[in-house]
């Protein structure tokens, strides 16, 4: 090998490299960049269109009542408290969020994925068991643990994860995650209420399993945590 094909393939190289690590949130070029739902007179930014920054107050960076227990009573027993840009303002651009998370007993947070954010979860009471799934990468490796609180467990960025209420208290958590809009995808209910619906040929075939078995799941309700 030349060295200038040497040096062309090294710098093919440093720039992938240097654009897989722009895949997450960009920094921000600005201070601040309050969102704001009227565009009028404003500037889309990462997916919101940002306020006047001399017009933004103390208020569009604060949230408030996430202390508040919320309501477990639902098909899944567990409750998803978001504070991201579209709660807090003050957040967008700025590539971090939070949730939390109440859980009733026996409640699950159902499997499900962030496209574009890790997330690193803290647990306040209860007791928990977690775990994640690498991709096929990585031979589809699962990792678990039971946390109690002041435990901390980290879910990596895309990977499957969940949460499951496994004492006989409610339970709650914390979680932060590295981007402003990470997006979630529930993956049961990402492909048994599709809409439209997937081919059940599809699916039975992927699954291994009959095709009645998933057009029955396709006719269930699915519950959106």
């Amino acid at each position: 090998m030349t060295m200038s094909i040497r040096l062309s393939a090294s710098f093919a190289l440093l720039a992938l490299v240097l654009s897989l690590a722009d895949a997450y949130d960009p920094s921000p070029l600005q201070d601040i960049c309050v969102g704001v739902a009227e565009p009028h007179n404003a500037l889309f930014v990462n997916g919101m269109f940002c306020k006047n920054p001399s017009l933004a107050t103390a208020d569009d960076f604060l949230f408030s009542g996430l202390q508040v227990p919320r309501s477990t009573a639902n098909p899944v027993g567990s409750t998803v408290t978001p504070v991201f840009a579209a709660q807090l303002p003050g957040l967008n651009t700025l590539g971090i969020s939070m949730v939390r998370i109440d859980f009733g007993i026996g409640g699950l947070n159902p499997p499900h994925t962030h496209p574009r954010g890790t997330e690193i979860l803290l647990v306040l009471e209860g007791t928990l068991y977690v775990g994640f799934v690498t991709s096929n990468q990585l031979n589809n490796t699962f990792f678990e643990k039971v946390l109690h609180p002041g435990d901390v467990f980290v879910f990596p960025i895309g990977m499957i994860h969940f949460q499951l209420n496994v004492g006989k208290t409610n339970a709650v958590a914390i979680a932060g995650l590295s981007s402003q809009n990470p997006g979630v995808i529930t993956v049961a209910n990402a492909l048994f209420n599709a809409k439209p619906p997937i081919s059940p040929e599809v699916l039975a075939k992927g699954f291994q399993v009959d095709e009645k078995l998933v057009e029955t799941l396709q006719k269930k309700f699915w519950y959106y945590n």
